[in-house]
């Protein structure tokens, strides 16, 4: 393929992969309704590493619900392309918080599991599954089974069960919750190096601040119940990304700017009775007398 064509054909695509657009979501009865997005839009840039982030209960489990297809919007619309998000598909794979894999297989069989539902030939799920493995660090650990692996490893496991469908839009609901500090740097490192790489459009849900200006491109936040758009953050720290950076001049103004967001945001959320509203913010307290 020449460049011109090429240049052709990445101009014709959009430049955001997924558009939210004006999408509401309510839960409950007529006589118990619960409003848990309202008017909520946002994009998803194509090729970028967007990271969404808001109190307890601002509805960022129900977007990623809604962008992967388990659910549809009561109003608006969430486009994959500029096609209707109608279900889901393998071209959006979702990284629970909570280990997915399958006990009863062994890395390689989780990791080629979806392949094998694909009906591929066995040399192509073969030597797909071999060569994913081998860029997560897994090849000598492809006979072993789920539970003689460390977290960090389970992590690995489930990304590349993931990547090996190569999907368009890789959604990340907290994967790194509940790891010990020094197996979540290397995760987070870990993930880093595997976008920088690839360039796989990803949409990335943590309660972390230093998390998610480490990782983002983009940092979206929500507002507390019903969720919005509070503010769209660009994080112009340059890639490659280090830890280096968190001492960076530019770090403490991009976490300082958003930390005065999001304790906002949670106080609200403090004073409806959210307990855990303040969890995502290191160092933050619920305010004094409630």
């Amino acid at each position: 393929m020449s460049a011109a064509v090429a240049t052709g054909i990445a101009a014709a695509q959009p430049a955001r992969l997924v558009d939210v657009d004006g999408v509401t979501k309510c839960f409950g009865t007529e006589d118990d309704r619960q409003i848990c997005l309202e008017s909520c839009s946002f994009g998803i840039p194509r090729g970028k590493l967007t990271v969404l982030m808001g109190p307890s209960g601002c509805g960022k489990t129900t977007l990623i619900n809604l962008i992967a297809g388990y659910e549809l919007p009561d109003r608006g619309s969430v486009r994959l392309e500029g096609a209707p998000v109608a279900g889901p598909g393998s071209d959006r794979l979702v990284v629970f918080q909570e280990t997915t894999l399958f006990p009863w297989m062994t890395v390689y069989g989780n990791v080629a599991f979806g392949c094998k539902v694909k009906r591929l030939s066995q040399a192509a799920i073969r030597e797909k599954a071999e060569r994913i493995l081998a860029k997560v660090g897994l090849y000598a650990f492809r006979d072993k089974y789920p539970s003689q692996l460390s977290g960090g490893m389970q992590r690995r496991t489930e990304l590349a069960r993931a990547l090996i469908n190569d999907p368009k839009l890789m959604i990340l609901d907290e994967p790194f919750r509940g790891l010990d500090a020094m197996t979540r740097e290397l995760m987070q490192e870990f993930y880093l190096k595997l976008f920088e790489e690839t360039c796989l459009t990803t949409l990335f849900v943590t309660h972390e601040l230093e998390e998610a200006i480490f990782m983002a491109d983009r940092l979206v936040l929500l507002t507390y119940k019903p969720g919005q758009v509070k503010e769209i953050l660009d994080v112009d720290l340059p890639r490659p990304r280090h830890f280096s950076m968190f001492a960076s001049k530019r770090f403490f103004e991009l976490h300082d700017h958003a930390m005065s967001l999001l304790v906002e945001e949670s106080k609200k959320a403090f004073a409806a009775g959210c307990t855990s509203a303040f969890d995502q913010i290191a160092g933050a307290r619920p305010p004094a007398g409630g």
